[in-house]
């Protein structure tokens, strides 16, 4: 399987058309037409469903999408790797938890950066732990700021000092908007969106223990801006760090801290046993001065 051919593939998918993708990528439409029967010959499934005004993916065909724009990207990124061996330029790939590291610490380190090398520019990609450290692994990023609890034994990492305080979100005509903090006491009979992530949940059942009932969960969330109507209209609370409420509007919502207190690290995570790009070494350096 040849990169052209994955690229003509990719167009192709895009397109939903075969001629408009021939004069896209400037070859003729036969030629292309060949190059994909003999990409499904290779693979051994149908990659397409032929319409005649346009052609779909198959479900096998949506996943060689995928894979295909990985090994592209990736393909891509490795080019301008080795192009930074003589000049510190190029694309740094940042995934970030939402989180007061990533609102405050990271803008002081970019800031200061940019000025020292701007010919740098950032691609932001905003997930939880999970979704980061998988990217880390494709080789789609090149570090991570992550929350803890977080496995990270096959990673290179630097604890960062910013401290995340977990707490509630919810409307500001909730009955509870009024409390400086609130107990498991006053979430049991609450419904209640907690995040995403295993090991978080196993923290947050910890922390409300062996009550008299068992909290009332509507539902789970992996990015907070999806989740936040629902707190304002008073469907339910939601559980997180204070620091990703930190960017989002504060006039109809109000975050409550945990009583007892619920604390959570910040953790920046890069891969281990792995040669890194001069760029990626020196963006490194530049976090740990800064901190």
């Amino acid at each position: 399987m040849e990169l052209r051919t994955l690229y003509y593939f990719l167009t192709v998918a895009r397109e939903e058309n075969i001629t408009r993708a021939a004069k896209t990528i400037h070859i003729g439409q036969p030629a292309l037409s060949r190059q994909l029967m003999q990409l499904e010959d290779e693979i051994g499934v149908p990659l397409f469903t032929r319409g005649k005004r346009k052609i779909q993916l198959t479900k096998a065909g949506m996943l060689l999408r995928r894979r295909a724009e990985e090994i592209l990207n990736l393909v891509a990124k490795t080019e301008e790797e080795l192009q930074l061996e003589t000049t510190l330029s190029g694309e740094l790939m940042l995934g970030l938890a939402e989180c007061l590291a990533s609102h405050q610490m990271l803008p002081k380190v970019i800031e200061s950066f940019s000025q020292q090398h701007p010919e740098v520019t950032y691609n932001f990609y905003s997930g939880n732990a999970d979704l980061i450290k998988e990217r880390l692994d494709q080789g789609l990023i090149d570090v991570g700021i992550v929350l803890e609890p977080v496995d990270i034994q096959k990673y290179q990492y630097l604890r960062l000092p910013q401290k995340e305080r977990w707490g509630i979100i919810t409307s500001i005509h909730h009955p509870l908007a009024d409390h400086e903090t609130v107990s498991p006491q006053d979430l049991i009979s609450m419904p209640l969106l907690h995040p995403h992530r295993s090991l978080v949940q196993h923290e947050i059942a910890n922390w409300f223990g062996k009550l008299q009932g068992a909290p009332t969960y509507l539902g789970q969330y992996t990015f907070l801006s999806n989740a936040l109507s629902l707190a304002k209209q008073q469907i339910a609370s939601i559980i997180s760090i204070e620091g990703a409420f930190y960017t989002h509007d504060k006039q109809e919502l109000r975050f409550i801290p945990l009583a007892p207190e619920l604390m959570t690290g910040t953790v920046m995570i890069w891969k281990k046993n792995s040669i890194q790009s001069q760029l990626v070494d020196t963006f490194i350096e530049a976090v740990k001065q800064t901190i």
